[in-house]
């Protein structure tokens, strides 16, 4: 992998990680039209390091929120920042087992699987569409809804559905406030993010020495910047109902990507 493309590759997740169209699905596009022939482990694992980039600018954003969530743990009683550590805790419950039980089809799904990122994207479209008709409200995230988020979030692992966008939608059309709901999703998948950056460390036993390391901290940075930059601009996306465009979007690329599987 040259240094072009690991930028490239970055800047692509920074960007979808937080636009609802699928971070798994054009990481897999990209790599397709770079002609990438890194496979199995050593993909995921750069995947692995553009999604921890990511994670980190998640934090920064929401480093305030983060902070209270922690300082309400250590205060050992009951109250708003413990209750929402609670939610996120179910929340990860699906995606964990998940994680931990079907990786290797997972990997598997990862492997230039077009036709599949091309239908999922079509199926975060109608996802998206369906919310942006919804009502606003100013419900909160209850425990029932983060269950629910959870299971979408498990089945966002597939190439191709957008994490934040099934998420958020989903939160969305469940009446919870589409500040909140975006709040939520973006926090809810930091634990996760880790998680699997631990686990994927451990299975290879450290970084796979085929791994160019220049490459993986360009793409590390860049995917970390865009970040930043994309998820302000995803909240705002969010409160002025404007979903609507990106569904328009993920059914185009979603469409070409099918034809260019198919043929």
């Amino acid at each position: 992998m040259n240094f072009v493309e690991a930028i490239v590759l970055g800047i692509i997740q920074g960007l979808t990680e937080f636009l609802p169209i699928s971070s798994s699905g054009h990481l897999e596009i990209g790599k397709a039209l770079f002609g990438n022939e890194v496979l199995g482990q050593e993909s995921l694992f750069f995947t692995l390091v553009l999604h921890f980039g990511t994670a980190l600018s998640t934090m920064v954003i929401f480093r305030k929120e983060i902070g209270e969530i922690i300082k309400g743990l250590f205060q050992f009683s009951i109250n708003e920042n413990t209750l929402f550590s609670f939610k996120i805790v179910i929340s990860m419950i699906p995606a964990a087992l998940v994680g931990l039980f079907l990786q290797d089809a997972i990997e598997a799904l990862f492997s230039k699987n077009l036709i599949l990122v091309g239908a999922m994207l079509i199926l975060t479209a109608l996802i998206l569409f369906l919310a942006d008709r919804t009502k606003k409200t100013e419900k909160n995230v209850s425990f029932s809804n983060a269950f629910v988020l959870g299971i979408v979030q498990a089945v966002a692992i597939l190439p191709g559905i957008s994490r934040s966008g099934s998420t958020i939608a989903s939160a969305v059309l469940l009446g919870v406030d589409r500040e909140k709901a975006a709040r939520f999703s973006f926090i809810m998948v930091l634990p996760l993010i880790f998680g699997s950056i631990a686990k994927t460390i451990l299975d290879l036993e450290g970084v796979p020495e085929q791994i160019d390391s220049v490459a993986l901290f360009l793409g590390f940075i860049a995917a970390f910047l865009s970040g930043l930059l994309a998820c302000q601009w995803m909240i705002s996306i969010v409160k002025k109902s404007k979903l609507k465009y990106f569904s328009y979007y993920c059914i185009l690329l979603g469409s070409l990507t099918l034809a260019y599987g198919l043929f």
